[in-house]
């Protein structure tokens, strides 16, 4: 399974026109190769370098497992969304308070539908998703 975006490589820049300077979109990504018994797709955009700890970006879970592609600053139709660390259910883009900060887009194939109510928290979402992950991918965009 792959994620990938036309706006940056991975390990590359993040896109400044989704993040707190630009416009606070999400970028486009593309997903290829999913498993065929993928019942749904989810997605987290993590901060692992933020001061407080990991910062949640972005969640979000019941994609349909045939999306292969999200526009520039739209979500796939049908997903449900989880809370960020800052509470918001919706993209929150980088904002790094000093130095340079790595944002990985994580990309989940499960067996299965997630049951949680929108708004759920990312531990919520993690043991949800125990046991039914099929395959996995990551994309890593750096932003200062």
């Amino acid at each position: 399974m792959e994620i990938t975006s036309p706006l940056f490589a991975n390990n590359d820049g993040y896109p400044e026109v989704c993040t707190c300077d630009g416009k606070d979109i999400n970028p486009p990504l593309d997903f290829a190769r999913v498993p065929t018994g993928a019942k749904s797709l989810a997605l987290v955009l993590r901060d692992p370098d933020a001061p407080g700890g990991t910062f949640i970006h972005w969640i979000m879970w019941n994609i349909d497992p045939k999306t292969e592609r999200v526009k520039l600053g739209q979500t796939p139709e049908g997903a449900v969304f989880g809370k960020t660390t800052d509470g918001k259910t919706k993209y929150v883009g980088p904002c790094p308070p000093h130095g340079t900060h790595r944002y990985i887009f994580t990309l989940y194939a499960l067996d299965t539908m997630i049951y949680l109510n929108e708004g759920a928290i990312i531990e919520q979402f993690n043991a949800a998703i125990a046991g039914h992950i099929l395959a996995q991918a990551q994309l890593l965009g750096k932003f200062r």
